[in-house]
């Protein structure tokens, strides 16, 4: 345990065997096995680019090249400067080096998202991992921000042409318009779109980039395997329809009962949360009584539905069976466990952060 302790007018922590350091000028003093006092500086001048050129007896110039990666230095040179960095604990000068390399090293992440869901929904949590490990494998540093109220756009788009940042990852996506009225693009920031983006004209622009998995596929798939278990009476919890990825789920599971010789199915909106999953559930047990199966378009949803179910009386699957999409926490902490449709979404922040680094150079 550790607790706080005043020492000379500053607060210093107290390790659990009752040692504690004191700060006083630029020495600082701890107990090194109860035998003695230690001391040792630890506010000296922090060391410069001509120390490590020094240090390493080349020029400014070559060490500059070296910590910014340029061209047309020898492997051993470059060496040799790298262990006069370490030694000498040199660190870059972050607005320096910007000027020399016209980079911030910095990605933003838009997620066009409450961040009260985005930082309760397991979905979000593994694309932002998988975006993370791969920005922090290139040593750039992640971004995050929310499109959440009327003035948010503005304000991030203000922060974009402001030149904070080299690109942007930006997903989940609403509505049939370029998110920030093209902002990032008119900044000249290279852009990675999270999902299929669904405005007018994204189809047929080659430059644009996306990351997305099958979604009409994968409800074709869902929805195929309930009627092999010889359910009929098969109804859809969708997400947003304003995103493509719940319109792409939604058109495979017609897709699929199409083809079994059945007409559309009854289909209710969830918001890919587990509470508009129960509220869905609720609206389509009312409207199809007789309902026997299932489809919600993410394992949120499903876990809301299991619970409406539950609620009225109905065993799963006995009398509805239910099967989720993506297959992340929620399918298993489910009762009982959900059949779901895998997709990899950490890997798809990988691939969309290694698009855009890609891009970048």
């Amino acid at each position: 345990m550790f607790r706080s302790l005043l020492c000379g007018g500053k607060v210093r922590a107290l390790s659990r065997h009752g040692h504690a350091q004191c700060r006083v000028g630029g020495v600082t003093s701890s107990p090194v096995g109860g035998r003695g006092v230690e001391l040792a500086r630890t506010n000296g001048p922090r060391p410069t680019l001509e120390a490590v050129a020094a240090h390493a007896g080349v020029s400014r110039a070559t060490v500059s090249r070296v910590v910014n990666d340029g061209p047309g230095v020898r492997a051993e040179v470059r060496e040799r400067v790298h262990r006069s960095v370490t030694e000498l604990g040199y660190v870059p000068n972050s607005a320096a080096r910007s000027l020399v390399t016209r980079r911030t090293g910095a990605v933003a992440v838009i997620v066009a998202e409450p961040e009260s869901r985005v930082f309760s929904d397991p979905f979000f949590a593994r694309q932002l991992r998988g975006i993370g490990r791969e920005l922090a494998a290139h040593d750039a540093q992640l971004l995050l921000t929310f499109l959440e109220e009327a003035g948010d756009g503005a304000r991030v788009s203000r922060y974009l042409a402001a030149g904070h940042v080299d690109g942007v990852l930006m997903f989940s996506l609403h509505g049939a318009e370029p998110p920030l009225d093209g902002a990032a693009e008119r900044a000249g920031l290279p852009v990675v779109y999270g999902g299929r983006p669904g405005w007018q004209g994204a189809a047929a622009d080659p430059a644009l980039l996306y990351v997305d998995t099958d979604n009409r596929g994968g409800a074709r798939q869902a929805v195929a395997h309930l009627l092999e278990r010889g359910r009929r009476r098969i109804a859809v919890i969708t997400g947003p329809l304003d995103q493509t990825s719940a319109q792409d789920r939604l058109d495979g599971s017609r897709d699929a009962l199409t083809a079994a010789g059945l007409g559309p199915p009854p289909a209710a909106d969830g918001r890919f949360t587990a509470e508009g999953g129960e509220r869905a559930m609720a609206e389509l047990l009312d409207r199809a009584p007789g309902l026997d199966a299932v489809f919600a378009g993410s394992d949120l949803m499903a876990t809301g539905a299991l619970r409406t179910l539950r609620e009225r009386g109905l065993r799963v699957p006995a009398d509805v069976a239910v099967v989720g999409y993506d297959d992340l926490e929620p399918a298993s902490w489910a009762d009982p466990p959900l059949t779901t449709v895998r997709q990899d979404v950490e890997r798809m922040g990988r691939i969309m952060a290694g698009l855009l680094l890609r891009c970048l150079g």
